[in-house]
């Protein structure tokens, strides 16, 4: 299921899978689809192949708000039980790559990595901690908890995301000037119907 979401088999797929896996059984999510799916949320702190097993196989999703993108580079993940706020944050331990090249010595590094992602013990492959994540209800599942239209572009702005720059509410790209996108008008044109058929 993983592998088809994703696209391929990778070695990011195989770590990500035993993650979730992992993080499943250590907070007692027996059902993730059914009775306990709204038990638990993600963190992800890697923007990769393991990010989408790890969404496949726990369900969470971000439009749903149970799985959060924290991207700090690192093969992680933080899983928080939403009924005691129990966290546990699994990373790959940090001489995994040894491990993996004593194992595998010779083997092509792709290859040795998904044989060893399959075959290592979980004690092997992942350091597991105990950790505290501060939730705040705007960041929680469920319906938007605060919504506001931005005083200079008019665009709506959920989940307390705003900022109040001396008593008037701004989006965050117009308070800061920071944007991932140029637009190159300020004229908004209207969608053509039919132009996505």
């Amino acid at each position: 299921m993983a592998t088809k979401f994703h696209g391929h088999l990778c070695a990011g797929q195989i770590i990500g899978v035993r993650i979730a896996m992992l993080g499943l059984r250590e907070l007692g999510i027996h059902d993730r689809r059914g009775k306990d799916g709204k038990k638990f949320m993600v963190f992800m702190e890697v923007s990769r192949c393991a990010a989408d097993a790890i969404m496949t196989v726990t369900g969470c999703r971000v439009g749903k708000r149970s799985f959060k993108l924290v991207d700090t580079g690192k093969i992680a993940a933080t899983f928080v039980h939403m009924e005691n706020f129990r966290g546990l944050r699994i990373i790959a331990a940090n001489d995994v790559e040894e491990k993996i090249a004593i194992r595998y010595p010779g083997v092509d590094e792709k290859e040795a990595q998904k044989s060893a992602y399959r075959e290592m013990s979980d004690r092997e492959l992942f350091t597991v901690q105990e950790v505290s994540v501060t939730i705040k209800p705007e960041d929680i599942p469920g319906t938007p908890a605060h919504k506001v239209s931005c005083a200079l572009c008019g665009e709506t702005i959920l989940d307390r995301r705003d900022i109040d720059h001396n008593g008037t509410i701004l989006c965050r790209p117009c308070a800061t000037g920071a944007v991932y996108y140029t637009a190159k008008s300020t004229k908004r044109e209207p969608i053509q119907e039919g132009l996505f058929l």
